[in-house]
Formats: structure tokens, sequence, C-alpha cells
């Protein structure tokens, strides 16, 4: 196993173990602050034949896990994307390769006999370079991944709006889009497509609630989503205990999840973000999702703290929308209490400038856990 970093590279050794002829590549920030350390995945050492890529998974504590990815399940999530999206195309690339939104932007190239078009985001992202990397794509079609706060950017500077919006798709994953967000790009004629998966699943694996082809999804007993099919990766170089990959044939997830009659899927939040409350279990994204309607909100996340009563409450971070004075408690409450059953209102309130981060897209919690217990509370 050998690591890969920046994108012309990767995607030339990508190629190569794609088609057997290369050992597994195990990508990796060009600056190596990976955030982890990667000694427990042993690089150099055997490693079954057929593991194309092992890709490190966004745990906040622990050595990773590392996915193995085999060039079959690479290539069946490609060909899935592009049956789904109309067909192969030109891919802009936004996200970092060693993620595997990123790297399956590579591998949907190769197979397309392309090369994607690259913004530099070590620094940040810069949404005024999004209209010339949009150009630079040409004609037929065109597409790229995204997370939602980059989207969320570029829909304040009208040239990348419009830059966006002469895409045939915009993938969004990495985490729940907001609504807003969502209704924002739809107005402005951006084609996005919801995409929810992750590394152990070679990358996006279901499309607006809908399976690719050659993915199946079952919702188990305790509400958990459960995945199978040819994306699915082979299992960890470190498995867990217990594994997830455990079932033969089957990857379960850590998210709930529920399907309707159609078949559509609906991610209702993750089981270790649930929020036990005077013995009910609160979920944060459908509060979250109320929240995000409040006028003053521009952003929030929702965590649980200790309380001695209730077990757990509800707590709100909130990033107040431009414009508007900090919401009060009772306002927030009352706006929640809307839609939702009392117990999910927030009893306390946290003002922040930004949500802190980790991986692509996804709020750490822990991080607000901490700040909420070093902060004065409303």
């Amino acid at each position: 196993m050998a690591r890969g970093s920046s994108a012309r590279p990767l995607l030339a050794a990508l190629e190569q173990v794609l088609t057997g002829g290369a050992p597994a590549l195990l990508p990796v920030p060009a600056d190596g602050d990976h955030g982890s350390d990667l000694s427990s995945l042993r690089v150099g050492d055997a490693i079954d034949d057929d593991v194309a890529v092992v890709v490190t998974t966004s745990g906040t504590t622990g050595a990773p896990k590392g996915a193995l990815l085999t060039a079959a399940a690479l290539t069946a999530s490609a060909a899935a994307t592009h049956d789904r999206l109309g067909g192969p195309g030109r891919w802009l690339l936004v996200l970092p390769p060693y993620h595997i939104a990123g790297l399956q932007v590579l591998v949907r190239s190769l197979l397309a006999d392309s090369v994607p078009v690259e913004l530099d985001v070590s620094t940040g992202f810069d949404v005024g370079q999004l209209p010339s990397a949009v150009d630079e794509l040409g004609s037929g079609r065109r597409y790229t991944a995204l997370v939602a706060t980059q989207l969320a950017k570029a829909l304040t500077d009208p040239a990348a709006t419009a830059a966006l919006a002469g895409l045939d798709a915009v993938l969004i994953g990495g985490g729940p889009a907001p609504q807003p967000i969502l209704q924002a790009a739809a107005g402005a004629g951006i084609r996005v497509v919801r995409t929810y998966g992750m590394s152990e699943t070679a990358g996006g694996c279901v499309y607006d609630g809908v399976p690719l082809d050659g993915v199946e999804v079952r919702i188990n007993d305790d509400g958990r989503i459960a995945i199978g099919g040819a994306t699915l990766a082979k299992g960890y170089r470190n498995p867990p205990n217990p594994d997830p990959f455990a079932e033969p044939g089957w990857f379960h997830t850590d998210d709930v999840g529920a399907v309707d009659d159609s078949g559509v899927l609906s991610v209702l939040g993750r089981i270790d973000d649930a929020i036990s409350t005077g013995g009910l279990t609160i979920l944060p994204q459908p509060v979250e999702a109320a929240l995000r309607t409040h006028p003053a909100v521009a952003d929030c996340a929702v965590f649980g703290r200790a309380d001695e009563r209730l077990g757990q409450r509800v707590v709100a971070a909130v990033v107040v929308a431009d414009g508007h004075a900090p919401p009060a408690l009772d306002s927030l409450r009352a706006h929640v209490m809307q839609t939702l059953a009392h117990t999910a209102a927030p009893r306390e309130l946290l003002i922040v400038d930004a949500l802190p981060m980790r991986g692509i897209g996804k709020v750490d919690r822990r991080a607000l856990m901490r700040l909420a217990e070093s902060s004065r509370m409303t």
C-alpha cells in the first residue's frame, strides 16, 4: 500500500491501481495534515490484492479504521452515477481528493476518459474562481460535487451562482443540506442532486433518496440504515468490535432512517447524536430544520448536555443571520413548537460566529459541547 496526495499525481496513480497494475493507494493531504495517526493502517505492509484504495474514515477519536475499496466497487459507483445523471461528462474537482467525494470525481473522470478541472481549495474555497473553472470544462455534459457550505458560499456571488447553473448537475453530500440553501439553489436554476453515502459505500450511493443501480438499502429493527450492493467496501483495515461489516454483503451505518412506500430513503440523523431527554429520544436534524426557518437563524446545530432532571437537555448553537439581532431562547422555543413537540424545543441557546466543522461538511458537535461547557449559556 502506497500513499497518494494531490490530484494530478493521484489521478495517474489511481488509473494504474484501477487496472490492477499498482499497489493499493492511501490518499492523504499533500501537507501531511491528516488529523489522525496513520501508522495503524500499516502503509507498506501486505494487503488483499483486490483492494485499490484505503480511505481513512472521519471519526473524531481513535485510530482510523481504513475502508477497503476495491476497483470494482469504485468503478461500479462511478458508472452508476453517470447512468443516474444522464451520461459521462467532464468534472470540476472542488473537494479534497483524499476524501471519498473528491476521490470519486477522479474515478468518474477516468471512466469518462477525461481530466478534471481542479480548484485549489487548500487555503479555502474561492468562489471567484468558479466562473473561469466552469468555462474550462468546455462543452458537453458538465458536473461537480460540493458540500452544503460551499454551495451556500457560491450563492452569495452572482457570477458563481450563474456558473453553477450552467452545469448539468451539482452533487451535494457530506451531510444534510439546509432546506433554505436548496430552495435558493433551485430558484437560481442550479440542478442540485442530494447524495447520501460514506467512505464505506465508495461515496454517495443514494441520490435524492433513491439508491443507485446496484445498491440496496434496508432499515433494521433499531431504525439504522443498512446498505448493500456493488459499491460496498470489503471491510476495514482495522475492524472495530462490533464490526459494521459483520453481516456478509451489508454495511450497518450509524444513521437512522426511513423508507417510504415509493422506496425513497429519508435520513433522520445519526444514532450517536440522539438526545435522551425526559425519557424521550430527540434527533437533532428535525430540530435544526425547524430552527433554520426562523428569520434570525443563518445556521444552527443541536446537541445535548447533561441535565440532572431530564437526563439531557436540548441545546441549540445558532449563527445569527445578517441584519438581525440574536434571537431570544423563548422565541426559538415557540418557533420550534409550531412544528415539533415541546420536548424538541431547545432549553439552552449558544450564539456562535460559525459552526465548527470536521471532515467535509460535517458539524463537530463534540467541539460545540466543549464550547458550551466553557461559555455562558442563555
